[in-house]
């Protein structure tokens, strides 16, 4: 009976330590504090973050069971207590005012590049003219706040705001999505296009 009491409280008390455990390794990107450079200027309201810097001006939501501080040229998020949506909130938090901090210091930058025979890229600045295999060419306008640099057959979008400078590369690479047998359109630079075999003759 001593034997099997003791077992069940050993056994009882496992998901204990693994809930314990679970809760340890939450959050683990929230719990890092932010360096804020020089030259870098935060300010936190009740339900907005501002951060100013070199490149310009960002503002970023301030979530509700989150607290932002600024301590000794950092910023630290910390959560309210240890519900599940505040736990969400924590690393969510701690990542859009990182990549607010970023933009405004060194700004993001995605490229893309085309690929196929006849095709022509011009322009530069927020409008592109691009030549695709269409009876028509195309242009694309982009939005304030971003640039778009044509080198050759390269696409440069560069911007301060790390979601519109994915937004447009997206939009971008959508016009001409590149194809698996020959890889002819736009893809990222960094992409791999799975090839396909084309159809065997008779």
């Amino acid at each position: 009976m001593e034997y099997g009491k003791s077992q069940r409280i050993a056994n009882s008390q496992i998901p204990i330590a693994n809930s314990q455990q679970k809760e340890n390794n939450m959050s683990r990107i929230g719990k890092l504090p932010i360096a804020i450079p020089a030259g870098v200027t935060i300010t936190v309201e009740s339900d907005v973050i501002s951060v100013t810097g070199p490149k310009g001006q960002l503002t970023v939501p301030h979530l509700s069971d989150v607290t932002v501080a600024l301590v000794d040229n950092q910023a630290v998020v910390t959560r309210k207590d240890d519900e599940f949506i505040a736990k969400a909130q924590h690393g969510l938090q701690r990542a859009l005012l990182n990549n607010a901090v970023v933009g405004v210091t060194a700004g993001f930058e995605k490229k893309l590049e085309l690929n196929g025979v006849g095709y022509r890229l011009s322009g530069g600045g927020r409008e592109i003219d691009m030549s695709l295999g269409f009876s028509h060419p195309v242009k694309y306008n982009a939005p304030e706040g971003i640039n778009l640099a044509v080198d050759k057959m390269t696409i440069t979008v560069s911007g301060i705001d790390k979601q519109s400078v994915g937004q447009v590369a997206a939009e971008i690479r959508s016009i001409k999505k590149p194809e698996p047998y020959k890889g002819k359109g736009i893809k990222y630079v960094d992409e791999v296009v799975r090839r396909k075999a084309g159809k065997a003759g008779k």
